[in-house]
């Protein structure tokens, strides 16, 4: 007992010395959180308000509710969206990160039967050209920002490879098979988002479209059909500065790392992407509840090695019947910065990173 006391003692002390309170730590640990609600509008008593208040880094939205899909989750309509989200704003003592999965095709949230532009997915695009790719997302782009949306999770850098692969190659989700012509479709998906204040995400690295299985569903094992050439397009952005942010995926790969999926693996995040690929930028795990990461690690284990692996903000959607709380990750994270399983200068990194990203916006 006496030893736990003068080890928690040495930690406190540090963290004195650092002149971080409690508080402070954990609020800013929970910046480093985009989490998903279910809510269409929100008054004080709603949780998503206090969360924002206490300094939640983000919000993800969707349409419907997965649990009853024929109950809405947060949209219902563009101008309840639009309220939705100045009010979040209004909220945050900073600019608080609203963000959606609009890709186009199957993977989009707003839709044609609310009033919203509707995208062809990326394999389509593609074959259009150029101009109407341009036409296509600058539509897009500006509807995003019309109703308060500034991040978005895309473009889909994966280079569609497998034919059997069901959740890029199938969905029409990746532009070719060229990892030249990804670049080009996915730049100009960049430029327009740019143009209208809307922050980008590259996904998923370090590349998923040479998967046979969909990590949303489990295991997702790459080792034998994945390549170097799927580098290739975070190499242009990063090389060519055109990236707000980069997207984990949950993929194995035992030749990139023998132990952990990419997302909470520091040889592909840290070694890999910042040190060799020479990225700067924020990281942002995929959905932290997807089974290829749930069904194999517990809350303390994945936010411990996911931080450690050198990712920034943590992502968790809510799409599941018992969502989790901001102060269950949080309370969760903390315990493991003062267990020093964490290290506070990882967190403190992190919002550097964030806060640098906010200023684009």
């Amino acid at each position: 007992m006496k030893k736990i006391l003068l080890v928690l003692a040495l930690v406190i002390s540090s963290f004195a010395q650092e002149k971080y309170s409690e508080m402070q730590i954990k609020q800013m640990i929970a910046k480093m959180v985009i989490l998903g609600f279910t809510d269409t509008k929100i008054t004080k008593n709603s949780q998503i308000y206090k969360d924002v208040e206490f300094g939640l880094g983000g919000v993800i939205l969707f349409d419907k509710d997965p649990n009853d899909k024929t109950k809405a989750k947060n949209i219902e309509n563009l101008e309840q969206l639009r309220v939705l989200n100045q009010t979040l704003q209004k909220i945050s003592d900073r600019k608080l990160l609203i963000s959606i999965d609009q890709e186009g095709g199957r993977v989009q949230r707003l839709k044609a039967d609310i009033g919203f532009f509707e995208t062809l997915n990326a394999n389509e695009v593609s074959k259009k050209g150029e101009i109407f790719a341009k036409d296509s997302y600058k539509a897009m782009a500006k509807g995003l920002s019309d109703v308060g949306i500034n991040l978005n999770f895309a473009p889909v850098v994966d280079l569609a490879i497998n034919k059997n692969n069901s959740v890029i190659y199938k969905l029409g989700r990746s532009y070719s098979k060229d990892a030249n012509e990804v670049t080009k479709y996915a730049s100009i998906f960049v430029d327009e988002l740019k143009k209208e204040g809307v922050l980008a995400t590259l996904k998923h690295f370090p590349g998923h479209g040479s998967s046979l299985a969909d990590s949303h569903l489990g295991f997702v094992d790459i080792s034998n059909t994945w390549s170097e050439v799927e580098l290739e397009p975070y190499k242009y952005f990063i090389e060519n500065n055109k990236v707000d942010l980069i997207m984990t995926a949950h993929v194995y790969n035992k030749n990139l790392d023998k132990n952990y999926p990419a997302t909470l693996s520091y040889n592909i995040n840290t070694k890999l992407l910042r040190d060799r690929l020479n990225y700067k930028g924020v990281l942002i795990t995929d959905d932290l509840q997807m089974s290829a990461i749930s069904k194999h690690y517990d809350l303390k284990q994945t936010l411990t090695l996911a931080i450690n692996s050198g990712v920034n903000l943590l992502l968790f959607a809510n799409q599941l019947a018992k969502p989790i709380s901001l102060k269950e990750i949080v309370d969760t994270t903390y315990g493991e910065v003062l267990n020093k399983n964490i290290k506070l200068e990882n967190i403190i990194e992190s919002n550097k990173k964030i806060d640098d990203l906010l200023k684009k916006l």
